[in-house]
């Protein structure tokens, strides 16, 4: 058994110089989708951290064919990337960088979920593919929890 144990502990210290660097843990939370008044677009907000310095290249949806990144701002100015920070929490937000969703396929009504996977790149061009169901609201639940809304408010 002794011999065994050694046998795995030289092979794992073996192994470990070719290993190749440590893949990014990418964590996103708040996801959700604000549709536009015309009904016909949307934005897509989250917050995403990444443990090791990346950059998010390309974004696919379900609802929309294009899924271009959009820089801080009211006008419309595609970024070509969203730099991910290590350890720093980089926030997708209305008037900050966002993702559009310029001409959706089928129709959005609160509640509904729509999914989004997000590709990042690493430093040493590898790429990872991170999943997220978005939900479609108003507002971030954040700021739902912040500012509720009382019963006799209407959202519009």
């Amino acid at each position: 058994m002794r011999a065994l144990c050694l046998a795995a502990l030289a092979g794992m210290a073996l192994a470990s110089p070719l290993r190749s660097a440590a893949v990014a843990v990418v964590t996103v939370s708040d996801p959700w989708v604000r549709v536009a008044p015309n009904g016909r677009s949307a934005e897509a907000f989250m917050e995403i951290t990444s443990s090791e310095g990346a950059r998010i290249v390309r974004v696919e949806s379900d609802v929309s064919a294009d899924v271009p990144m959009q820089r801080p701002g009211a006008k419309r100015a595609a970024a070509e990337g969203i730099a991910l920070p290590a350890r720093t929490n980089v926030k997708l937000a209305p008037g900050d960088y966002r993702l559009l969703l310029p001409t959706l396929n089928r129709p959005l009504k609160l509640g509904d979920r729509v999914a989004l996977n997000v590709i990042v790149e690493a430093p040493d061009g590898s790429r990872q593919t991170i999943p997220v169901n978005a939900e479609v609201r108003r507002r971030s639940a954040y700021d739902d929890h912040l500012h509720p809304l009382s019963p006799h408010t209407h959202a519009h």
